[in-house]
């Protein structure tokens, strides 16, 4: 039997989940403006979702000021790899038990 109390609560929700899987799908860094454009989610909706994600440690974010607006980037931290990972097996057991 599965224990679905192992899904991840904060990954579970679904902007967070977008947000997990953009940054797990790519290597490179996802720029703030990138990512709500991609997610279509406002600044407001989306910096909330990113602030749980960085109190758990599972995002880095990294400011760049330069010439120009300064950019925030985004990528997943080693326990947010880790994190995703773990929700994703078990989701993997969620979807063979009902087929």
């Amino acid at each position: 039997m599965i224990d679905f109390s192992q899904l991840d609560k904060i990954i579970h929700e679904k902007g967070r989940l977008s947000i997990m899987t953009l940054l797990a799908s790519r290597a490179e860094p996802w720029a703030f403006q990138d990512l709500k454009s991609q997610l279509d989610m406002s600044d407001g909706n989306l910096i909330t979702h990113l602030r749980s994600l960085d109190s758990a440690g599972y995002i880095e974010a990294h400011k760049l000021t330069g010439d120009g607006r300064p950019q925030t980037n985004y990528r997943l931290s080693s326990a947010g790899k880790s994190a995703f990972t773990g929700y994703l097996t078990i989701l993997e057991k969620i979807v063979d038990m009902g087929r």
